[in-house]
């Protein structure tokens, strides 16, 4: 049974008795998608029924740009915000429009290409907090402090799925006051969910039959939603086990948390105005094969040590070639779409330059990679000088001692792959030590520097932890059993293969 024009009437009352009740700040979650903007819109629209001496309360608008959304969803947000924040001074409305983003030193570009991480997966799923959760956790917990509770209006459904259903159900049963749940993870926050009890197609007979009241265009979000379908079709108000184009997947263009991003597949194959996001897929596509990411990756992790499992080790960070010439690639991407892209996209920004120059310290400064090769590479592709008024960089080494370098290491050790990251390294620890103050610990960095860089290749460094993990059990010290577990494996294997004999 769809919503009608009764139920929506007792839901904004609903509303509004719940916003007068206290003084309690509202913030309401706003992605672009449907389930938000029907939200938003039922409380807009509910409040629009209230007197103006009793619009007193703060409704906080937030939407999260991860600062790599789909392009043409971001646009359909910023531009969003702008109507709203016009739209509430117009109609004397206490919405407040913000747009949340993450640190710029914790960006994915600043982590996947500065830090090297491997593309998000399942055991290493590290984008969905630093992109999504502390932006809006900082925002919530400065209201918090200011306030001392908050209201979080989310558009959360049931009907999404089994497990938010589930879950949806265990926080009725906390409820600290109607209609509130407690928030698990955030003290003083509670959260009120009106669209709990709709369903997809409810939440689109609302947004067809109600004109959104901020100017824009619901039924552009349909058209919106129906692009990012592979037939192409939104059904409504028809059977629950047809298709509906309510479950379209927006979020990261980027996202390698899904095998496909059918998603932007189906916006591309339905329509030839945004074939222009082939690349972008393509890129995607390519930096998230699980196949091919092994090799692209130092056989040591992150912080330079060994680690490994099943007679091999695990691979670390990207190396630098790799992170390089992503990087080169997103930006010439970035350009294309500027300079060939459709009408409103001519100020794209795939990355921006404040995570250009994050990514660009932490090379540098962190990873010792003293050519400095970032500015060239974004001149090399823009034509444009790179611009870091705060820049401080040595002057003593740059891309000239670099290449030399390298080349004398490539001469004289052409089988010792690490030579050159070792030297290199501690010319620019002994050269960023510059100071009395900064050489106390110098020679442990030193030392670190030279323990994660002896081995010749990946073969060597695994002979050499296979051997300091079978010491330490002949020992009776503590060590990684899992490493050898495939010996264990084929062992096994074999001795059921004699016993069946």
């Amino acid at each position: 049974m769809l919503i009608n024009r009764e139920d929506i009437n007792k839901l904004m009352q609903t509303v509004r008795d719940l916003y007068q009740v206290d003084d309690i700040p509202w913030i309401i979650g706003y992605s672009g998608g449907k389930d938000s903007t029907a939200t938003l819109q039922l409380v807009w629209l509910a409040i629009q029924g209230l007197p103006v001496e009793d619009r007193k309360k703060t409704i906080h608008i937030i939407n999260t740009d991860t600062l790599v959304e789909s392009p043409v969803v971001a646009q359909w947000a910023i531009q969003s915000l702008k109507k709203m924040e016009d739209a509430a001074i117009e109609q004397g409305l206490p919405f407040v429009p913000h747009r949340l983003t993450p640190e710029y030193d914790n960006t994915f570009w600043v982590n996947l290409l500065g830090r090297g991480y491997p593309f998000p997966r399942k055991k290493f799923r590290w984008c969905t907090d630093r992109l999504k959760i502390q932006p809006v956790n900082k925002f919530v917990k400065d209201k918090i402090a200011e306030h001392g509770e908050i209201i979080m209006v989310l558009g959360t459904r049931k009907a999404e799925s089994a497990n938010r259903a589930k879950t949806m159900s265990n926080y009725e049963k906390k409820r600290v006051r109607e209609l509130l749940s407690p928030n698990s993870t955030m003290i003083n926050e509670l959260v009120f969910t009106p669209l709990a009890e709709w369903t997809d197609d409810d939440v689109w007979v609302f947004l067809m039959q109600y004109k959104n009241p901020w100017g824009y265009s619901n039924q552009e979000l349909l058209t919106l939603y129906k692009g990012a379908t592979t037939d192409n079709e939104c059904p409504m108000m028809v059977e629950k086990d047809l298709p509906s184009c309510g479950r379209s997947r927006f979020g990261c263009w980027v996202c390698t948390m899904v095998e496909k991003d059918k998603s932007m597949e189906a916006m591309i194959a339905n329509d030839e105005e945004k074939a222009w996001m082939t690349p972008l897929l393509e890129f995607r596509n390519e930096f998230g094969d699980e196949e091919q990411d092994r090799e692209r990756r130092s056989f040591r992790k992150l912080g330079g040590f060994l680690q490994g499992s099943f007679g091999r080790l695990h691979h670390g960070p990207y190396k630098k070639e790799v992170r390089e010439a992503w990087l080169e690639r997103l930006l010439r991407m970035q350009e294309e779409i500027k300079q060939e892209g459709p009408e409103g996209f001519d100020d794209v920004s795939l990355i921006t330059m404040e995570e250009l120059r994050a990514i660009r310290r932490i090379w540098v400064f962190d990873k010792h990679e003293f050519d400095d090769s970032l500015p060239a590479i974004f001149e090399g592709v823009t034509g444009k000088k790179f611009l870091d008024t705060e820049w401080v960089g040595s002057e003593a080494f740059r891309k000239d001692e670099w290449d030399i370098l390298k080349s004398v290491c490539e001469d004289l050790f052409p089988e010792e792959e690490l030579t050159f990251e070792m030297l290199y390294s501690m010319i620019d620890i002994e050269n960023q030590s510059n100071s009395l103050n900064q050489r106390k610990g110098i020679l442990d960095d030193l030392e670190k520097c030279i323990s994660h860089t002896f081995y010749m290749n990946e073969e060597d460094a695994t002979r050499y932890y296979e051997d300091r993990i079978a010491r330490k059990k002949e020992l009776g010290g503590k060590f990684n059993d899992k490493f050898f577990a495939h010996i264990q494996s084929e062992s096994e294997e074999f001795e059921g293969e004699v016993s069946e004999e």
